[in-house]
């Protein structure tokens, strides 16, 4: 066993646990909530057949290391990380939006714009943007967190407020907390020569009313980066960008016929494209934290994780 395709722990005092795209989340005893980030890969709202190697401990350990980056603007969930796939946090109720922010006309929101839409999420987007332009602000494009297997869906601020999703000072604080953590996000990015082109974040509250950061923070699977370098001459002479971020697999599907759509059958992924596409993610790793990458054992590693967290809830 070398990857993560899915775990069912019982740990003492675990009350349920809850399986994402990517991610189980356990609770225990309704205190703390341990989070495996499993090497599944999710595109589209689809999770493929096959896992990709140490992909869960990249993204755990990018989001780990950029909590800690954040953590004096925003207060976070995350308590500790007793093993190199586990985040162990405080037990929140999350908010039932994704917060999207977007400083450049790309992905998802460049798709929309190029099919002739200028307003997405209730917000406005200049006329004259090719894509990958930034925009002169970034902007927030919130979208509804789907259930398992559904697609997210846009949704605007006032539609938000108007189906009672948020209360409005909550709301505030999210927005407020999104456009600091992408400025820092922004900033933390330039150091490595690249651009943090959009991101989203989640949101939970605590048991004593405190608003926090969730999930996972500026990782290749919930943000897009360019590479700084050669971005303007790129964007003058009208070439794709080089791109940091979970598109390439994206763009692969896209290539091969699936976007995810109705009837639509997802490609044959070989062993090589595998190698492939966890190389790219320890890249990824790499110059998006600006360390090297070390491989945990995985010789057994639903054992290695199992036993790292029993120990941490034994102390």
């Amino acid at each position: 066993m070398k990857t993560i395709n899915e775990t069912n722990f019982q740990f003492p005092n675990q009350k349920s646990v809850y399986k994402g795209k990517v991610r189980e989340v356990y609770n225990i005893n309704d205190e703390v909530i341990v989070m495996v980030a499993s090497d599944r890969l999710s595109a589209f709202d689809v999770v493929l057949p096959k896992q990709i190697p140490y992909k869960g401990q990249i993204l755990n350990q990018i989001a780990s290391k950029m909590m800690s980056e954040t953590s004096d603007i925003v207060p976070n969930w995350l308590v500790a990380n007793p093993d190199e796939n586990v985040s162990v946090g405080h037990l929140c109720e999350p908010f039932k939006v994704e917060m999207v922010i977007r400083g450049y006309l790309s992905g998802h929101a460049a798709r929309e714009y190029k099919a002739g839409k200028r307003v997405i999420c209730g917000v406005k987007m200049p006329e004259g943007l090719n894509e990958n332009d930034k925009f002169p602000e970034p902007i927030i494009t919130p979208s509804t967190k789907a259930a398992k297997g559904d697609h997210d869906e846009d949704i605007s601020r006032e539609e938000i407020l108007a189906k009672g999703i948020v209360l409005e000072e909550d709301y505030l604080i999210l927005e407020n907390y999104t456009r600091k953590l992408f400025q820092r996000g922004t900033e933390i990015a330039k150091k490595r020569g690249l651009i943090l082109v959009d991101t989203k974040y989640e949101f939970g509250k605590k048991k004593n009313g405190e608003i926090v950061l969730i999930d996972e923070i500026h990782t290749p699977d919930s943000s897009r980066y360019f590479y700084a370098d050669g971005y303007q001459e790129r964007q003058e002479r009208g070439e794709k960008q080089r791109q940091l971020s979970k598109e390439f697999v994206r763009l692969w599907l896209i290539e091969n016929g699936f976007q995810g759509k109705e009837g639509q059958k997802l490609p044959e992924i070989s062993d090589n494209k595998i190698k492939e596409i966890s190389d790219r993610y320890i890249e990824l790793y790499e110059l998006i934290t600006g360390e090297k990458f070390i491989k945990a054992n995985t010789d057994n590693i639903l054992k290695r994780v199992e036993n790292n967290i029993t120990s941490f809830l034994n102390e």
